[in-house]
């Protein structure tokens, strides 16, 4: 007698636990319910994935929507229609809105805000100030909250924590891993005179390797004499990365896309402001010495960095120009294009975007293509040659700095706890997000 399942995904190379091969994935009651040569069975929805790859959902762990207080360049809305189109099933969002998620009420409103707007699952990383260490360990259990989030450098008001006083604090009173931007507040405002105005060549100059060397150092000490875990964010050096990895036993690593396809002097030649972001692009040494990170297993994640601005913003005269660039809807094709260049192989992709969150942050239930787990998967066609265009980004700050690249390897459809809401560039039925959970906050 056979089974009957709400979906079947049919002949499609699945790549898992089990590296990779041909075979079935049913789904049941939103989560994965078999995997392997299905035979005949009853289903609710057949999807064809004959010369597709069959992926666990990719998991974007950085990306700032900007709801509250900046609905006009990105909201939770079109942050999640742009995820899905990209192949992402879910999302981390960052503290820096207006006003800061650095209260347990401000982050309910988010996480009631992107319930059933949202078309991927979400997290919300809730903010560290100054002034709030003592709440920490109320808001690291708050439902929705993938951790917290400590800006020791590139941010305003209370959410910079420049200090190792400050910093020592916020960690002491952590239980679950903290995620860091990393560069040396001092050192940025000492150097501020070096950008240049007009020039954004000098965004590197300014935000130079050593306040990104400086700051990790201090951080990886800190953690170490609090014994406390701390995952880095958007490391953009090579020398971070031999910091960290000889820290591996407390620190997690994260890198960009950005970091790894674009370079300096090129990309400010090319797009100016538009490849202006914090950490900068910095050029080929830091670029191969982060290729070089991922190839020794030093970079546990990679993260889009997503962070939209209007491009009348982004035209403002360097350095008023704002810091940032969307990235979330390109992060799945970009890093494809890298896989089929022989850059890292597929199962290291689905390490860094599926397996690498799910270790790293403790997502319940998330990250992994295997029965039990939920329903989330993401279906790209390797072959598929396809140039990116602004036109076809759903954030509605509406530019990609990758405007005119032709990649190869193309998301074809994006599956959220069994909805399928994405095919062939068309985003389907209703949002369905809902909250990641997290097992160090099970019981909270």
């Amino acid at each position: 007698m056979s089974k009957s399942y709400d979906l079947v995904i049919r002949g499609g190379i699945i790549v898992n636990h089990d590296g990779q091969g041909p075979g079935d994935v049913a789904v049941k009651d939103g989560k994965i319910a078999a995997i392997g040569q299905l035979g005949a069975v009853d289903a609710g929805a057949v999807i064809d994935a004959q010369g597709l790859h069959v992926l666990p959902g990719v998991i974007d762990s950085q990306v700032h929507l900007r709801e509250p207080g900046a609905a006009h360049k990105e909201d939770l809305e079109c942050g999640g229609r742009a995820a899905v189109k990209g192949g992402v099933t879910g999302v981390f969002e960052m503290p820096n809105t207006k006003p800061p998620t650095t209260t347990p009420e401000a982050l309910a409103d988010k996480v009631s805000r992107a319930r059933h707007r949202m078309y991927c699952d979400f997290a919300f990383y809730a903010g560290a100030t100054t002034e709030n260490a003592k709440e920490l360990p109320e808001l690291e259990r708050q439902p929705g909250c993938c951790g917290i989030k400590v800006f020791m450098g590139s941010s305003t008001g209370n959410l910079l924590v420049p200090d190792d006083d400050h910093v020592r604090e916020v960690l002491r009173n952590l239980t679950r891993r903290a995620a860091f931007h990393s560069e040396d507040e001092f050192r940025l405002r000492e150097r501020r005179p070096l950008a240049e105005t007009g020039n954004v060549h000098t965004h590197p100059v300014w935000r130079d390797h050593i306040a990104a060397i400086q700051c990790t150092e201090r951080l990886v000490r800190l953690a170490r004499e609090e014994g406390k875990r701390i995952h880095v964010l958007h490391i953009s050096t090579a020398e971070e990365m031999d910091i960290l990895a000889a820290h591996k036993d407390i620190a997690t690593v994260e890198t960009t896309p950005q970091h790894l396809t674009l370079v300096a002097p090129d990309c400010y030649d090319e797009i100016g402001t538009l490849a202006q972001m914090n950490p900068p692009i910095r050029d080929a040494h830091h670029r191969e010495g982060i290729w070089r990170g991922v190839a020794a297993g030093i970079v546990d994640v990679i993260g889009s960095d997503h962070a939209p601005h209007t491009l009348e913003e982004k035209a403002h005269t360097y350095p008023n120009s704002p810091s940032g660039m969307p990235g979330v809807q390109t992060l799945v094709p970009i890093m494809l294009d890298h896989v089929n260049a022989g850059r890292l192989t597929l199962e290291r992709f689905v390490d860094l975007t599926s397996h690498g969150p799910n270790r790293i942050f403790g997502i319940a239930g998330k990250g992994r293509l295997a029965v039990g787990y939920d329903a989330d998967i993401t279906i790209v066609d390797m072959k598929k040659k396809h140039t990116i265009e602004n036109k076809w980004i759903e954030s509605r700050a509406g530019w990609t700095p990758f405007d005119g690249k032709t990649v190869t390897g193309w998301p074809i459809g994006t599956i959220v706890r069994g909805h399928k809401v994405m095919w062939e560039d068309e985003i389907l039925g209703t949002a369905p997000g809902e909250p990641m959970r997290f097992l160090e906050a099970l019981g909270a």
